[in-house]
């Protein structure tokens, strides 16, 4: 939920986390998408209550995940699950923008550390439909992972602009890959997953180091131009 709104930060700078820097591939898909689709959410429905809505799906990605293991096919019903997400995480902002009922910080916090319980759940999913002898490669990824938003929150933080979008891939961009890798073990299994596995393990691995080196290098030169002109 980011709702528009100069709430006070530090007493005198303007709040930046309800305002995303940068745009990814489908931004503009998801800009008439959400131009089309929000005016028409029922008015008894409110902003909060799409935000909260990523707990309900969380939940039933783990319950999912316990079935999955027995049923591939279950992934099809995890795969809606994202789109669900998808679609209140993406209508919960736009909605306290148009009527102007955002809770901008409440919003920012919530809907954020929500969007840390559904990526946990996929990883949960994961774990419980892949041969045995894999855990170390799921916790891996959940802590690669959590390094990206780690990473954008401290950044968040030194430079109160909230990125999230990088080399155009944002978030939505990852939920189309989970599905898609969802997709590939419904019709081929599980049987490659000793290779695939950590082959995706260290591609992100190596897309956070590059991430990382990259926010730190703007925030050095940020500081280096400060004490230039403070010289």
């Amino acid at each position: 939920m980011r709702a528009d709104g100069g709430l006070g930060m530090k007493g005198s700078a303007s709040f930046g986390g309800d305002k995303k820097i940068g745009t990814s591939l489908l931004s503009g898909p998801e800009n008439r998408l959400k131009n089309w689709a929000v005016p028409k959410i029922p008015a008894g429905i409110e902003t909060w209550h799409l935000t909260l809505m990523t707990l309900v799906w969380s939940i039933v990605n783990v319950f999912l995940g316990f079935w999955a293991g027995q049923h591939l096919s279950v992934l099809w019903l995890v795969s809606l699950m994202i789109v669900l997400q998808y679609l209140t995480d993406l209508f919960d902002g736009e909605l306290g923008r148009q009527r102007n009922t955002g809770l901008v910080k409440w919003g920012f916090y919530m809907d954020h550390f929500l969007d840390y319980l559904f990526l946990s759940s996929l990883v949960f999913v994961g774990y419980m439909i892949s041969p045995d002898g894999q855990e170390i490669w799921y916790f891996a990824l959940l802590v690669i992972l959590g390094g990206f938003m780690v990473n954008s929150f401290l950044s968040f933080g030194a430079t109160n602009e909230f990125e999230i979008y990088h080399f155009g891939v944002g978030p939505t961009e990852t939920r189309v890959v989970f599905i898609l890798i969802n997709t590939y073990i419904i019709i081929f299994g599980t049987v490659n997953f000793h290779i695939l596995l950590p082959a995706v393990v260290l591609c992100c691995l190596a897309g956070l180091v590059v991430n990382t080196y990259m926010i730190q290098k703007k925030l050095w030169d940020l500081d280096i131009q400060k004490r230039k002109s403070s010289a």
